[in-house]
């Protein structure tokens, strides 16, 4: 199993594309980075935001939690 990074939910926060140029996600308790995905451009995905933590979000999506395989896991969200 691999070992992931902890980071604060401070530290997702600043993976917003606004603050520092990484643009990562959360869900479930991971943390994945969503940089290179043209629907994440600025940092906002329809009506979502990044930095931030999408579990219970993802409801609302009309896509699955199988949409965050396509991305590469950066770390854990420190609960």
């Amino acid at each position: 199993m691999k070992e992931y990074t902890i980071y604060s939910r401070g530290q997702l926060a600043l993976r917003n594309g606004q603050d520092k140029e990484e643009i990562w996600v959360a869900y479930q308790g991971i943390i994945y980075d969503v940089t290179d995905s043209r629907l994440w451009r600025n940092g906002k995905h329809y009506e979502h935001w990044a930095g931030q933590d999408l579990t219970e979000e993802i409801g609302d999506a009309p896509h699955t939690e199988q949409v965050f395989e396509k991305f590469e896991a950066v770390g854990k969200l420190k609960s």
